[in-house]
């Protein structure tokens, strides 16, 4: 797997804060194992958000890579030389 970069770490870690504080506020749970059972469960959220990020990005690039070859492919067959001076 590569390395994360600062977008995905930023957007993993929010997750976790935000994750924590709400399933905290809805569950009002005091005890220990039901914090550490958040805790946990915030973790890996935000490890799944670090995670699935990419693939969306790479879709989002391959669908610009295809439309911009085809681009090119239809301004090739229009393009017309010049005609030297």
């Amino acid at each position: 797997m590569p390395r994360p970069n600062a977008a995905q770490l930023a957007y993993g870690s929010a997750t976790v804060v935000f994750a924590t504080v709400a399933l905290l506020l809805l569950s009002r749970a005091t005890t220990g194992p039901g914090i550490a059972l958040i805790g946990v469960t915030s973790l890996l959220l935000g490890l799944l958000v670090v995670v699935t990020m990419p693939v969306a990005a790479r879709r989002r690039a391959r669908a610009a890579g295809e439309a911009g070859a085809a681009a090119r492919a239809q301004n090739a067959e229009i393009r017309v030389p010049a005609a030297r001076p």
